[in-house]
Order: C-alpha cells, then sequence, then structure tokens
C-alpha cells in the first residue's frame, strides 16, 4: 500500500494528494495512451539528489514522441517540477513518477484530439523486491509470455498500455511461487525481466541483451555498465538464451525500481553464486554509492533537489 505524501504536481499546479484526480473518460484509462518514467531521489551527505533526472526526462520526452504526443512543458520545466516536488514534500528518499496521459476529450482509437495532461507523483518506496532480495537474490521463471516485438509495439518507450505485457509475466510468475518472470522475445533470445534489466557474469565478464533484443534502453542498465567498466569488467551487450542464464556464474536485475538485484535462480537451477556473488557484489556496492552521491567522479548523475 502506497503511504501518501502531501502534493502531486498536475499540469503545473501543486494539489493536495487526495485531489490529484482524472476523469473517467480519460483517453488512457480506456487505451492505455500515456508514457512515464520511474526515478529515485536518494539521500546524500549534501542533500537529497534525484539521480540521473535529466536522462529520465528526456526519454520521457522520446516516449511521448514516439506515440505522437506533443508534451505541453519543456525538459527543464519538469525538471524543476520533479526537484519542486521533493522539496514540498520533505522527503530525503523517495521514487517518483512523471506521467503523460491523453486525457478527457476525446474517445476512439485516434488519439490525437485528447489533450495531454502531465503529472509528477513522488512516495517513498523501498527495495522493489524486496530489502532481503538485495543480499539473498531472487527465484526467477522464464516467462510463458514472449516480450513485444520491435513490430507490433516499441519496447524503446515506456507506455503505459505496452506494460500489461510486462504484467503478465509478472503474475504468472508470482503464482508459480517465483519472485520475477524473465522474458524472451519471439526468437528465443533474452530480453529482461518484467520491469528489469538483466545481466550475468561468466568468468568475471558482464553479458546484457542488447537494446536489439526488445530490452528498455534502461538507465540504470546504462550507470552499470559504465560503473562495471571502471571496475575494471569486460562487458558486452549480446544475444542470451536460457542456457546463459543457467549457466551463468553470477546474474543480477538493474532497475529504477529494482536497482541491482541478484538473481539467485533461474527456473528451479541454481546459480553458482547460490545468491549475490562477489563481482554482483562489487558492482552493487558501487552503484549505491554513486546513487548516495559517496563517488566524486559520478556526481554528475545527481541532481540536488535544494537550491
Amino acid at each position: 500500500m502506497i503511504e501518501p505524501t502531501s502534493k502531486v504536481w498536475m499540469d503545473g499546479k501543486l494539489v493536495d494528494w487526495g485531489d490529484a484526480r482524472i476523469h473517467l473518460l480519460t483517453h488512457a484509462l480506456h487505451y492505455g495512451t500515456g508514457v512515464f518514467e520511474g526515478i529515485r531521489c536518494y539521500a546524500t551527505e549534501r542533500g537529497p539528489a534525484i539521480f540521473r533526472l535529466r536522462e529520465h526526462v528526456r526519454r520521457l520526452m522520446r516516449s511521448a514522441h514516439l506515440y505522437h504526443m506533443e508534451v505541453p512543458y519543456s525538459e527543464e520545466e519538469l525538471v524543476d517540477a520533479c526537484r519542486a516536488l521533493v522539496r514540498v514534500n520533505d522527503l530525503s528518499a523517495c521514487y517518483l513518477r512523471p506521467l503523460a496521459i491523453r486525457g478527457y476529450g476525446e474517445m476512439g482509437l485516434n488519439p490525437v484530439l485528447a489533450p495531454v495532461e502531465v503529472s509528477v507523483l513522488t512516495w517513498v518506496w523501498g527495495a522493489f523486491l524486496g530489502e532481503e532480495a538485495l543480499e539473498s537474490g531472487v527465484r526467477a521463471k522464464i516467462s510463458s509470455w514472449k516480450r513485444n516485438d520491435h513490430n507490433m509495439l516499441p519496447p524503446g518507450a515506456k507506455a503505459t498500455g505496452q506494460y500489461i505485457n510486462s504484467g503478465l509475466a509478472k503474475m504468472e510468475a508470482l503464482k508459480a511461487g517465483y519472485d520475477e518472470a524473465i522474458m524472451l522475445n519471439t526468437t528465443g533470445h533474452v530480453t529482461d525481466g518484467s520491469g528489469e534489466n538483466v545481466f550475468v557474469v561468466r568468468d568475471g565478464e558482464l553479458a546484457t541483451p542488447p537494446i536489439s533484443a526488445g530490452c528498455l534502453d534502461g538507465i540504470t542498465r546504462d550507470s552499470v555498465m559504465r560503473l562495471a567498466r571502471d571496475l575494471g569488467y569486460a562487458v558486452t551487450e549480446r544475444d542470451l538464451t536460457r542456457f546463459d542464464l543457467y549457466t551463468a556464474d553470477e546474474a543480477f536485475f538493474t532497475g529504477t525500481a529494482a536497482e541491482v538485484t541478484p538473481l539467485r535462480e533461474v527456473d528451479d537451477r541454481a546459480l553458482a553464486s547460490d545468491g549475490r556473488g562477489p563481482v554482483t557484489k562489487e558492482i552493487q556496492q558501487a552503484f549505491f554509492d554513486a546513487a548516495h552521491g559517496r563517488i566524486e567522479r559520478y556526481r554528475g548523475w545527481l541532481t540536488p533537489v535544494g537550491g
């Protein structure tokens, strides 16, 4: 259950949480015509700071452009909205959800006459897959549901309607007793989790599916690739199969919500690391150090909330 905060940013105004409402004929409710982002704000010694905020806002704009949505705010205005919202809610660490949707005004499959409405919400959200999972890892199941193909729905966009695909995979995994799903594309190659990118480690080298496989161009994914290379690891983007998952020394998920979460098992096959292996542990620690402003070279990834 999400604990409400004080204010929500809606189309340029700060409104009370309980008053943040939309009409039942909002186009996005009926047809999934919206785009969104997930962003985290971390506590640092210099005060709360939002992790790679501008990259997230830029991706939101790209998603909107793909769906012919003209966002009536600039990137800088949305950056300022996110910062203001964290300040007004007096939060030191939180999750932010910028959301642009087709609103009330037009029904039918052609969305272009429905107005674009923009909101930002924030709330306190801990580890997405559980605090314990950050150390002990999670059990994942290869889903029977395939990831959207590039020529069906563009997986590079974070559109609200597209995530019903992920929801089917997530529910299937949970009902079967697992923590998370791993999805394949129509050619049988690994794409990602239901809402996370995936990495495997073998012989001290990291591999992750390429964007062409159908995974999201994850911002945490990009951060981890840069961190790993700076730590001296070889990182490749290549097609992965079930075999690569089953025989990995280690594997882990990355994402704004999941952060860096180890994989303990895939399809009841324990990984050699049996939880959080040494490479995953080192990268996870580097990620949290960077996110909390403890590494000078990555301070540019953080946008301070105050000032």
